[in-house]
This record gives structure tokens, sequence and C-alpha cells, in this order.
């Protein structure tokens, strides 16, 4: 069988563009952006949709080479710690305020694709989550919990309905997001990176900061070839550490997740969907998948501590696929990838500042679209009209995750949860 490319499959689609120059010699700017994926691009593009100018964004390798361009593009409102417990934690009025600004952030996106006529082949079909145990309890639980508390009406999908959509036997039942999209996450970075820079937002790839520190009352920033004064600095590096600022870098872990993309199907993807939405499973230990424009179909899934090969990537994945769709086991899997999210001990993003002009936005865990979209546009406003509504985020701040201890925690938990979903199905019969 052909061995896995080792590109991933959007960087190999990925649209053509004259690469950014790297930072040369000695420059000046208002803000300085350290980070070319979404927090850091929806930064950039939320402060030159203000009107604010001399903004520089610096990326250490291109425009979304982290998990930005490595995901698997689905885009929906939520974060990583549950509904429920954003509830318990905040009370109704303020977890209700943080979930809206996702599905702002949903909206947003589609708006931005739409204006900036990004061509990402964004799909917008809603989400299904289909339920992988018998028991409809959790799935009715939610279903019942997002109506109450957020307003948010998911549609229930008897199992009968459901295999209309997926055909598998694997699944009982599911809900249908429809307020939700799913699209080429790197295009879409792309994209982002053209909006800023057409309105002057300076962007430099292959700028990678060697040193952050202050100079007087200003920010100076050193690359390999050049410097930068600034006076307010974005700090965007997400799961690929800068190690520019101790307390930020150790108040996140970089978790691996794992992505594959099958040839062409043909036929054979009509045979296992009917539907163009995006799909994931009510496991803890999900996958995640979803049909691409060129009939091909995009699985991913897995938690890991640590990145894997191309060829690791496609024996896992491609071992859980089979498990939901049998009659793929011919399908040749033409490219295959890992990459690093970030996580927070509160599963909730960092969002913050400071008063000396050093901001950040970091830990998504892996429902990065529409809150690095948020993210960007609560720091925008705090940094062009003193907009305090990045405060929101201040109950979840940058505790330690005391690495390396918390990778073997993050592995711990992940494995425990793995298990009691196996024991879960057992026990189903």
């Amino acid at each position: 069988m052909k061995q896995s490319s080792p590109l991933s499959y959007y960087r190999a689609t990925a649209t053509p563009y004259a690469a950014f120059a790297p930072l040369q010699g000695r420059q000046d700017a208002r803000i300085a952006i350290i980070g070319g994926g979404y927090a850091g691009l929806n930064t950039a593009l939320g402060l030159a949709e203000r009107g604010v100018g001399d903004v520089v964004l610096l990326e250490r390798e291109q425009i979304g080479f982290g998990a930005s361009g490595r995901n698997g593009g689905f885009v929906f409102a939520g974060y990583s710690l549950g509904e429920q417990s954003l509830l318990d934690q905040l009370g109704t009025a303020r977890a209700q305020a943080l979930f809206k600004r996702t599905t702002e952030g949903v909206q947003r996106i589609r708006r931005r694709v739409a204006e900036y006529q990004i061509p990402c082949d964004a799909v917008d079909e809603g989400v299904i989550w289909a339920n992988w145990f018998r028991d409809p309890h959790v799935l009715r639980q939610r279903q019942q919990l997002l109506a109450d508390h957020y307003g948010v009406q998911w549609e229930w999908l008897a199992q009968a309905e459901l295999r209309d959509l997926i055909h598998s036997e694997r699944y009982f039942d599911g809900l249908f997001e429809r307020d939700a999209l799913h699209l080429h996450p790197l295009n879409y970075a792309i994209g982002l990176a053209a909006a800023a820079a057409a309105q002057g937002v300076r962007i430099h790839e292959q700028s990678g900061v060697r040193r952050l520190r202050r100079d007087g009352l200003r920010w100076r920033i050193e690359t390999a070839h050049g410097s930068l004064h600034a006076d307010q600095v974005v700090l965007a590096c997400g799961g690929y550490l800068a190690g520019l600022q101790r307390k930020i870098d150790r108040s996140i872990l970089p978790i691996a997740t794992y992505v594959m993309v099958t040839e062409p199907l043909g036929d054979r993807l009509g045979e296992c969907l009917h539907t163009r939405a995006a799909i994931y499973d009510s496991r803890f230990a999900f996958d995640y998948y979803r049909p691409l424009v060129d009939g091909r179909l995009l699985w991913g899934g897995r938690i890991s501590i640590r990145n894997r090969s191309p060829d690791a990537v496609r024996r896992l994945l491609r071992q859980d696929m089979l498990r939901v769709f049998p009659a793929l086991k011919d399908a040749r899997i033409d490219y295959a990838w890992s990459g690093l999210m970030s996580y927070a001990r509160h599963q909730m993003p960092q969002i913050g500042g400071r008063d000396d002009g050093l901001w950040w936005a970091q830990a998504f865990g892996g429902h990065g679209l529409s809150s690095t979209c948020a993210a960007g546009e609560l720091l925008a406003a705090a940094i062009a009209e003193g907009d305090d509504g990045w405060k929101a985020f201040a109950d979840y701040g940058l505790p330690s995750t005391y690495r390396p201890f918390g990778y073997l925690a993050a592995q711990a938990g992940y494995w425990r949860a793995e298990l009691n979903d196996w024991f879960k199905v057992r026990l189903e019969g």
C-alpha cells in the first residue's frame, strides 16, 4: 500500500500566495503580534478593521503552520470545558455571555469568508454529534441543557434517521447542530492573513522571535535578522511555545492530535455518508470526520502527549475508521499528520493582558476556530478602544501545568476516560 505523504492534505492543497518576507533590520510598530495562527491573525484583522495602523505580525514558520493549519476544520460554538461545567463555575448569566462569544465567532467566520472571498471550501451544512452508546441519556441531557440555559436548539436524530445519513451500525442516535460549518482551515488562515495585509498589517514569516524584553517604556523583539520596538505585544503561539514568557508558556500543555485523509473515494463516499455535515461521536476519545469537496474523507481523533510519524498516524486512524466504515478497508490513505494544540488545566482559553502592554491568547483546547475568532475580537477591542470585555475570562488565568508531570497526568486522564468508554460499551453488550 502506498505510504502517506509527509505533507498534510491542507498544505498540499493550500492557496498559493507570495511568501511574506522575514523581518529585516530595525523596525518600529505600535502593536506586535507574535504567532501567525488563528489567534494572532484574528487579532491583527480585528485591529485593521478598527482602523488601527502600524501593526506587525511575526510568524516563526509559515502562516497557519501550527494547529490552525492542521485541525479538523470544524466551526462550532463552545469550549473544551463543557457547558454544564461552565454553568456550574460561572452561573447562568456569565456562562451565557462567554458561550455567546463563540456563537458570534461562528457568525463572524461566515461573514469574513464571504466578505473577503476566502477560498476555503466552506460547507455550511452543520455538525452531527453521533451517539456511540445505546443509552441516549447524555445526548438528551445536553440537548435540554443547551435549550434551557443557552438558547441553543439541537435537533434530535433518531437511530433510523441517523443511519440514513451515516451508513454505519456503530451509532444509535444523534444530535444535529445546524449553526455550524466546516472548512479548509489552512486556506482560511491564509485568507485571514491576506485580508489583514490588504489593510496595512505588516506580516513577516520565517521570523521566529528569539528574545522579548522591556526596553525603556517599550518592548524590544529580536529575531535572527532583525529587531522590532513596539508599544504593545500580543503572544499568540498556541502549542508551539515561543519560550519568551515563562509563566505564559508554563500554563499550557501542548497536546497532539492526529488526522488523515483518504484517496478520492468516488461512489464509496456516498455509500458511507448521505450528508455533507461534519461528524463526531459521544465518547471522550471521539473520532471526528467530514467529507471533503474533492470526494475524500478526512478522519481525525486520538489525543496524545507526543507527535507521531505520518505512517504511525495512518495505522492508528485507519483502525478507527474501519470500526465505523468497514467497507473502506481497501481505501488508500494519501495523507496523515499530527499537530499540537494548547490546553490549560481549567480547559478554557487564556485571554489576558498586563499593564505593561503585554497580551496573550492561547489554550483553545481543540475548539479553536470560533474561540480564536472571539479572542481576536476581544484583544483588538481592548487595544484599539480600551474595551474591558476580555476580563470576562479573568477566572481562567495562567495556572502552571507543571510540565513534565502535567504530561503524565494528561495522558493518564485520557487513558482513564478511554477505558471508561470501553467498559460502557461492554456493559451495553
